[in-house]
């Protein structure tokens, strides 16, 4: 049976409070199995016969949508995408061990030509970037609440919808994956 991450917008964050224990209802209550969430940031991990991601991530929109009166977007990624989003390298190592936050954002599509461009010109000496596929990954070399960029201006300044998570919590979240 195929296995799918969720990655949720709008979870825990801006006011937003849900229980860990509420979602894995809620995605259970969609005929999915095996839920299980991870860490509380809006990451829950399922099984489902379907294999049409697009028309997943829609189910649970509406879903959410429906039961907490507020969009959640959600991104999907299989285990095997989760593996090679931890394991792609983007930046130097030593750029990385030197950064105040490396993050990875999710997309429903890959940028295109102008989103690419816009998001070129969010670069900056605090805040570099890079696009693979589906994700957009982040490098703040300073903490990342003195850096001006955020998931909103993101959003604002490329056109297009995404969440973010920690480099490290990618990286657990695989090593999870892995062992099943």
């Amino acid at each position: 049976m195929p296995q799918y991450i969720a990655f949720l917008r709008a979870i825990n964050v801006g006011g937003h409070t849900v229980k860990m224990d509420a979602l894995q209802r809620e995605f259970e209550s969609l005929g999915f199995s095996n839920v299980e969430t991870f860490i509380a940031s809006g990451n829950v991990i399922f099984s489902t016969t379907s294999t049409n991601a697009s028309a997943l991530e829609a189910k649970i929109e509406n879903r959410l949508a429906a039961s907490l009166g507020y969009d959640v977007e959600t991104f999907l990624r299989t285990p095997a995408e989760v593996a090679s989003i931890a394991s792609y390298k983007t930046f130097a190592d030593r750029a990385i061990k030197s950064a105040g936050a490396f993050c990875v954002g999710f997309l429903k599509l890959p940028l295109a030509a102008q989103a690419s461009r816009a998001l070129s010109a969010l670069k900056s000496d605090v805040d570099d970037f890079h696009a693979n596929a589906r994700e957009v990954y982040w490098l703040c070399r300073v903490k990342q609440s003195e850096s001006k960029f955020s998931n909103a201006v993101f959003e604002k300044k490329v056109g297009v919808s995404t969440t973010f998570r920690g480099m490290k919590t990618i990286e657990r979240l695989a090593a999870k994956l892995e062992k099943r």
